[in-house]
């Protein structure tokens, strides 16, 4: 049922792509959709203030042993929670930046199904051994 719901949604973004169908013109505008969604996140820290960024040198112990110990560890840097507002722009702009991948796939001929499947199967094999 999921690889219908992402077929089809690969289907409406061939038949609604009509100005933007070069390859290059899908490539910036999937560049300036990821802008869009970066400074999106941005705004809600600055503008809004419904979240903030702490960020700071991460400090892990030399006695941590395991991946669950060290999860422990780590933090994403994000203090607060998105209002409903920035969590709309933030999905709007995400959904553009999905409608240019998926205008990505139809101009390779690529399916983003396929592409889902083989990320997935990547990661949950490799696990922590895939981290980047």
């Amino acid at each position: 049922m999921k690889d219908l719901l992402c077929d089809e949604f690969q289907n409406v973004v061939k038949d609604l792509l009509i100005c933007h169908s070069s390859v290059l013109d899908i490539m910036t505008k999937l560049s300036e959709a990821t802008c869009r969604v970066n400074r999106a996140v941005a705004k809600a820290a600055t503008d809004c203030g419904c979240i903030s960024v702490q960020a700071e040198k991460r400090c892990i112990p030399e006695n941590v042993e395991t991946i669950k110990e060290l999860r422990e560890h780590i933090d994403n840097h994000l203090r607060g929670s998105l209002c409903v507002k920035c969590e709309d722009t933030i999905m709007t702009e995400m959904g553009k930046m999905l409608f240019y991948t998926a205008s990505l796939c139809n101009a390779l001929d690529i399916n983003l199904y396929d592409v889902l499947i083989k990320e997935y199967k990547k990661d949950s094999v490799l696990g922590v051994y895939n981290l980047t």
